[in-house]
């Protein structure tokens, strides 16, 4: 008698809220607005922020020469004793800046006094990532096995979202798109044992961005 009861008066306050005019509804979400707002600083700054933010090291160079200059002090303090390169442009270019690389892939050595220096295909200003592939000749393994990921990249190769990458990546890849894309956001990191994060776990130790700036020459 009692769950009869209860189920009756259920019953009763369904129709008599189905008797009332429907309450006001909002408008309709405008789903091809951009879920993001756009970025409110300079697309450079607003990377650096956030990847510093990521834990990564972020070293902005005037131009090529800076660039040469600051490479060479950088593998001087850290120690590095095996610079990896081996992207036929970036080779050359080195080369004629007198810096000391390893070239050849059948030396690959990835232990904590090697380094591994690449390209990118973009810099997302968003979420502060390197968006990297498989396209260039560092491939998979230069940019995980060596303890520090070093990465050149330009002013002009900046874009404010992970979509725009995406794209460019498209209209420069064209049908050969790349069979690996990721984005990287600093360090390889984990927590997985006792909460405690551990960097370098899965990757590279430190992420080390040098940023040339060709838009203001």
């Amino acid at each position: 008698m009692y769950e009869a009861k209860s189920k009756e008066i259920v019953l009763r306050r369904v129709r008599e809220a189905l008797a009332k005019s429907a309450p006001f509804l909002p408008p309709t979400p405008d789903f091809s607005s951009p879920l993001h707002s756009a970025p409110s600083e300079e697309l450079s700054v607003e990377f650096a922020q956030l990847f510093i933010a990521n834990s990564g090291l972020f070293l902005y160079c005037e131009s090529e020469e800076d660039f040469f200059d600051q490479l060479y002090v950088f593998k001087r303090e850290q120690n590095i004793e095996n610079l990896f390169v081996w992207e036929p442009n970036l080779q050359h270019i080195l080369y004629h800046a007198g810096i000391a690389i390893n070239e050849g892939e059948e030396n690959f050595i990835a232990d904590a006094e090697s380094a591994g220096l690449t390209t990118c295909e973009a810099l997302i200003a968003r979420t502060g990532s390197i968006l990297v592939s498989s396209a260039n000749a560092g491939g998979r393994r230069l940019g995980i096995y060596p303890a520090t990921h070093l990465v050149v990249a330009r002013a002009s190769q900046l874009v404010p979202d992970i979509k725009d990458g995406l794209q460019l990546l498209k209209e420069r890849h064209k049908e050969n798109f790349p069979s690996m894309v990721s984005l990287v956001s600093g360090p390889s990191r984990t927590a997985d044992i006792e909460k405690t994060l551990v960097l370098g776990a899965h990757g590279p130790k430190l992420l080390v961005l040098f940023l040339i700036d060709d838009l203001a020459q």
